[in-house]
């Protein structure tokens, strides 16, 4: 078994284990108070909205490559995060709905609940703030959305595009380096949940997301190492 099939099935076991704990204690009783649902701008709901977001991109990505290329190590790479992420999504969605809470939050920036306790690695509201739909500068020290990157690590339209065109092992480096990145802030917002979350299933899949999504950022650095290409800085 591959280093990344072991991390999909680990994902994939915790996300249905977690799925049918949050359904279990939800449907215990009709009158269970109402401090057990969380509010609309919870790091509950902030992170399941969010994270369905950026795993819908994940998905479409690993979709491109695997139309772009025959190699098989990057195929299955590319199965499997699809797979994983498609089924975290769901279930992420599923709650939203269970909690009877939007799946879009309108007017509130994307992130912004990471800032109740400053974020991990450093990422105060300061630097959240800045993440208001396309009209700040990465020059202002914020995160550049004018290209449709909606959060830190997501790649913008015109990466997308570019990885579209691609084909062979141009395609496979692009991914390899677009999903690092793309981890690496998944990584980021999973680490929160594991701290500001509130409901047990929610907050255990988030540290699940962070040890599965460390093993696959490992291994796509030994696959670029292989195609004499590395992370992008």
């Amino acid at each position: 078994m591959t280093r990344t099939n072991a991390a999909a099935i680990v994902a994939v076991v915790l996300a249905l284990l977690f799925a049918g704990a949050a359904t279990v204690a939800s449907a215990g009783r009709e009158g269970a108070p109402a401090a057990t649902t969380p509010s609309a701008d919870s790091a509950d709901a902030g992170f399941a909205r969010d994270m369905a977001v950026h795993h819908q991109q994940a998905v479409e990505m690993s979709f491109l490559v695997r139309d772009s290329t025959d190699d098989e190590e990057v195929r299955r790479l590319a199965y499997d995060i699809a797979n994983t992420q498609a089924n975290q999504r769901g279930m992420m969605l599923g709650w939203l709905d269970m909690w009877k809470l939007p799946k879009v939050a309108t007017g509130q920036e994307p992130m912004a609940w990471m800032a109740q306790s400053g974020g991990p690695e450093g990422m105060g509201h300061e630097d959240m703030s800045h993440q208001d739909m396309g009209h700040e500068s990465a020059q202002d020290g914020g995160h550049d959305t004018s290209d449709g990157a909606l959060m830190p690590g997501m790649a913008t339209k015109t990466e997308l595009n570019e990885l579209r065109d691609a084909r062979g092992k141009q395609a496979e480096i692009l991914y390899l380096q677009l999903m690092t990145d793309h981890h690496k802030g998944g990584i980021t917002m999973a680490q929160s949940c594991a701290t500001l979350c509130e409901v047990d299933a929610e907050r255990s899949l988030a540290a699940g997301m962070v040890t599965a999504q460390q093993s696959e950022l490992n291994l796509m650095s030994d696959l670029l190492k292989a195609r004499g290409a590395e992370p992008r800085a």
